[in-house]
């Protein structure tokens, strides 16, 4: 009965590590932390010499401070304190294309986002008249993730664990 215990108090921590443990937290290429919630570049696709809008979330970053933006392909841009956004013009000769990365610094942590520059536009071509609607991803697993997924499991398999016992000790009853 106590291993009982100890292995579903296991099992529970495991869950709970798994389910609520920060997923911001990564390392990139060049083994730093980065933190990449709270942090985009809108749009992630943009033409050469076009503006893009570097936001910070700061309830999600968690950054309270004023927060360097860096890249290759504009000049570094500084989203001050009380501010949520700036705007960056993206170089002219940027490589049609080519992906860049935007490194936003706070305090010490760095996030790190792509920005990919729109290739040549092709010649035009006639538009193909509408064919229908897509409806949708459908079946039950369209929209799930994987913690959503884990997180039914664990229901489900606590379920019939119950079950499994309240039917072992009805039989007890029954048969003693």
């Amino acid at each position: 009965m106590g291993a009982i215990r100890v292995a579903s108090a296991a099992f529970l921590g495991v869950a709970a590590l798994t389910c609520f443990a920060p997923a911001a937290v990564a390392s990139d290429d060049d083994n730093h932390y980065v933190m990449s919630n709270g942090y985009r570049v809108l749009p992630s696709t943009v033409a050469a010499g076009g503006e893009v809008v570097l936001e910070v979330d700061r309830v999600t970053s968690g950054c309270r401070s004023s927060v360097r933006v860096t890249s290759g392909v504009f000049d570094a841009v500084v989203v001050p304190k009380g501010s949520t956004s700036a705007v960056a013009v993206v170089d002219r000769h940027a490589e049609p294309g080519a992906s860049y990365r935007v490194t936003f610094g706070c305090g010490g942590v760095s996030a790190v986002k792509e920005l990919t520059i729109a290739a040549a536009r092709p010649d035009p071509v006639r538009p193909e008249p509408p064919r229908g609607v897509h409806a949708g991803e459908g079946g039950s697993a369209a929209g799930f993730d994987l913690r959503e997924i884990g997180l039914g499991s664990a229901l489900i398999a606590g379920s019939v664990a119950a079950a499994y016992r309240v039917a072992r000790r009805r039989t007890g009853e029954d048969g003693g």
